[in-house]
C-alpha cells in the first residue's frame, strides 16, 4: 500500500516562509518522480512543482523563484520550501506520486499521478 503524508502547513503572514514535507512509503522512493499540487477554495487542483528521480525540477510560473522542491531519498521524503509567500498562495497543498517509476512524459497534470496525500492547509494573511 502506497501512503503519502504531508506536514508543515500553517498560517503565515505575507512575505513569510513555510516548508512542507511529504513522507512516502510503499514504493521504492528513489525511482519515482514526485509532485506538489494545490487547491484553493472554488478552484481546480493545480500543479505547483515536480522533481524527477534524477532530481530535475519543474515549477509553475506563479512560484518560480519563490518555491523550491527537493527530495531526500534516504528519508523517502519530498519537500517544498516556500518563500516570499503571498495571499494568493493560500490553498490546500497535496503531494503526489505516479504509479510508473522512472522518466515520465508529463509531470504537470493531476492525471499524471496515481497516489495522493491527504493535504495540508497553507494560509497566507495580508
Amino acid at each position: 500500500q502506497v501512503l503519502l503524508v504531508e506536514s508543515g502547513g500553517g498560517l503565515v503572514q505575507a512575505g513569510g516562509s513555510l516548508r512542507l514535507s511529504c513522507g512516502v512509503s510503499g514504493l521504492t522512493f528513489s525511482n519515482y518522480a514526485m509532485g506538489w499540487f494545490r487547491q484553493a477554495p472554488g478552484k481546480e487542483r493545480e500543479f505547483v512543482a515536480a522533481i524527477t528521480w534524477r532530481r530535475a525540477t519543474y515549477y509553475t510560473d506563479a512560484v518560480k523563484g519563490r518555491f523550491t522542491i527537493s527530495r531526500d531519498n534516504a528519508k523517502s521524503t519530498v519537500y517544498l520550501q516556500m518563500n516570499t509567500l503571498k495571499p494568493e498562495d493560500t490553498a490546500v497543498y497535496y503531494c503526489a506520486a505516479p504509479s510508473q517509476w522512472g522518466t515520465l512524459r508529463s509531470l504537470i497534470a493531476t492525471s499524471d499521478y496515481d497516489y495522493w496525500g491527504q493535504g495540508t492547509q497553507v494560509t497566507v494573511s495580508s
